[in-house]
């Protein structure tokens, strides 16, 4: 989970949730199966409630390796304040693939 608690903004929650997520965990699975980094295939799932302002291309530079594909949806949550302007809530999945082949 990230916030933005003054700006709205939902790209910079999205990149908090992230980060967040990545620094709790560690993306060693290609590394278990001699494989390279680089071939590993993450999916990044992001919930706000706007989808269309999460700008995907600004959040590429969190990951060091990893094939990306991004899916934005409906989610997360937008926080009332007595000023009008919301606390902005992303929710991230991560899920993670490696082709094994034969």
């Amino acid at each position: 989970m990230g916030t933005s608690l003054r700006r709205q903004d939902y790209t910079q929650a999205a990149r908090r949730a992230l980060q967040d997520a990545l620094w709790h965990n560690s993306i060693s699975l290609a590394e278990l199966y001699g494989k390279d980094k680089e071939d590993m295939q993450i999916t990044v799932e992001i919930g706000v409630q706007q989808p269309d302002r999460v700008d995907t291309d600004a959040l590429r530079d969190i990951f060091p390796y990893g094939q990306l594909t991004f899916v934005v949806a409906f989610g997360g949550l937008d926080v009332a304040r007595p000023d009008g302007l919301p606390t902005v809530i992303a929710n991230v999945a991560l899920s993670v693939a490696l082709e094994l082949g034969a």
